[in-house]
């Protein structure tokens, strides 16, 4: 009787060791894995994107941002005005933030938004850096006359990485 009992409480103690060592199942993942440019491919953008202005010659300031907008490449072209660093950190900030070109938020020049001292810039010169349905940051230009040159130097910095970032 005695090796019944102890055998059923060592079966016991069995099935409440297994329990506390199963994993434990919840609803959503514990853990969220997140991609991110390799420096490699940053400074990859940011040079194509001065690269991009210098054939039009125009001197710029280039920022590439990750997802939460921190800087991960920053250049300033030799002869680039100082105050564009600045202003391309700003715009690329904001495109991703709202994951959207900076042309696109020129209407927002004059919102609220603008006044609150977040850092962000409404106006032309940025662009996402978006593939496979993964948002990994954005660029930000400045030191074109026009915005929109700025833009496009960003989206040619973008798509000097872009089939390479689809294949992954």
């Amino acid at each position: 009787m005695k090796l019944t009992k102890l055998n059923t409480q060592m079966a016991a103690l069995g099935l409440v060791a297994a329990f506390m060592a199963a994993p434990v199942m919840a609803k959503e993942p514990l853990t969220v894995n997140v991609s991110v440019l390799s420096m490699d491919v940053a400074n990859k953008i940011a040079l194509n994107t001065v690269a991009a202005c210098r054939e039009k010659g125009i001197p710029v300031s280039v920022s590439v941002v990750d997802r939460n907008g921190i800087i991960q490449a920053q250049l300033r072209d030799t002869i680039a005005p100082a105050v564009s660093l600045g202003i391309s950190q700003k715009k690329a900030y904001t495109a991703v933030m709202f994951n959207v070109k900076g042309s696109e938020l020129e209407g927002r020049a004059n919102s609220p938004l603008q006044t609150m001292g977040e850092g962000l810039a409404f106006m032309a010169g940025s662009t996402p850096i978006a593939a496979g349905g993964k948002l990994y940051g954005a660029v930000g230009v400045s030191g074109a006359p026009d915005g929109k040159d700025d833009e496009a130097c960003a989206i040619a910095g973008v798509e000097s990485v872009q089939d390479d970032l689809e294949m992954q």
